[in-house]
């Protein structure tokens, strides 16, 4: 299990909204070093979204000591200013690297954020397991507590999170016979419209080209086929009027 903790967050509401990434992104327990007050009429309730109802409620209040000695640590900094030379802010993984990092640790796990304005002090990272740190612009790169909770628990989510809310596919490419249908209609189109006969393998090309970089959905090839068909029909009706004058 993964769990949360903060430490000495001065700001209810950077509380309430880690709660709320915690919902998202399927944890639970949420343990709390030196917290402030969590007026259930305050901000930290009112940032929490659907977690006012379990999270924040539920919140543990603990000390340091007990996270150091109950779990596997990971420690989240922005400074990482260090080399091989010195171990306490270093070495780092990013957000993205630490799921794979905590997917063979069988022991309880609790990622570890510190204060709004100073982070987690050098011997409170020296006493913690691992280190995190989300890749930022050099000359800022300090986040809000709540946003970098949120980022480091979203790529945690492969750990976390048994389904989400999407599809199993968000974009199904159509089958390979509807595309070509779709060509079809293309090349009807160019002939009905009078393009070039000499152009018009190269403009079909290009076509080709076009649609296996953008892998059309199902719906996008029938829409597209059923516009180059209504175009080449209202084309060849007015010739048709035009031939019968």
């Amino acid at each position: 299990m993964i769990s949360v903790a903060v430490v000495d967050a001065e700001t209810p509401g950077n509380v309430g909204t880690i709660a709320r990434s915690m919902k998202n992104f399927g944890l639970s327990e949420l343990l709390l070093v030196d917290p402030p007050e969590l007026d259930p009429d305050g901000e930290a309730y009112g940032f929490a979204g659907q977690a006012r109802e379990d999270i924040l409620p539920n919140a543990r209040e603990v000390t340091f000591d007990y996270i150091v000695e109950n779990y596997h640590t990971v420690a989240c900094t922005a400074t990482t200013n260090e080399d091989a030379s010195n171990h306490v802010r270093y070495p780092a993984k990013t957000p993205a690297e630490l799921a794979d990092s905590l997917r063979g640790v069988e022991s309880d796990t609790c990622v570890v954020f510190g204060r709004e304005r100073v982070g987690l002090t050098n011997d409170e990272l020296a006493r913690l397991d691992e280190l995190c740190s989300i890749p930022a612009n050099a000359d800022y790169p300090v986040l809000n507590l709540g946003q970098a909770a949120t980022i480091v628990l979203y790529e945690l989510r492969e750990l976390t999170v048994e389904r989400d809310q999407h599809p199993d596919e968000l974009h199904a490419r159509a089958d390979e016979s509807a595309v070509e249908g779709l060509h079809g209609e293309f090349e009807r189109f160019l002939a009905a419209s009078g393009h070039p006969d000499e152009k018009q393998p190269k403009t079909r090309r290009l076509f080709r080209r076009l649609l296996g970089r953008a892998h059309p959905t199902g719906r996008e090839t029938r829409t597209l086929r059923g516009v180059f068909r209504k175009a080449r029909q209202r084309i060849e009706r007015a010739e048709n009027e035009e031939r019968s004058r």
